[in-house]
């Protein structure tokens, strides 16, 4: 069984910064990649941005610039939230590409969510 844990969420002004993290917990073979994304209501979960094994990241387009996602360890996850805006606020979920080692397979766990409320 593999859990995932957000933490760091709150409400910040715009203009402020927030950071978040993730981490999982489980049998854990590898974790091939991270990603977070957000949901806002009445809106789709959309990718905000993912960090592979490798280290190649990718963002949203909203977000270039202004987040930044890394990995602190084999098993955890930040996001770096920088020069928020009101547009910003949504439930923050990250997700992850694990294979667990027993039993030995790949799939994707999602963590159950962050409030992020950035007021204007």
């Amino acid at each position: 069984q593999v859990q995932l844990v957000e933490s760091g969420g709150g409400l910040v002004q715009a203009g402020g910064s927030l950071r978040l993290s993730c981490a999982a917990t489980g049998s854990i073979l590898r974790i091939e990649t991270m990603g977070w994304y957000r949901q806002a209501p009445g809106n789709q979960r959309e990718l905000v941005a993912r960090i592979t094994i490798g280290g190649t990241t990718n963002y949203a387009d909203s977000v270039k610039g202004r987040f930044t996602i890394s990995r602190d360890n084999t098993k955890t996850v930040s996001l770096q939230m920088n020069s928020l805006k009101p547009e910003d606020t949504a439930l923050y979920y990250c997700k992850f590409q694990v294979t667990t080692s027993w039993p030995l397979k790949a799939g994707d766990y999602w963590g159950l969510g962050t409030q992020v409320t950035v007021s204007s």
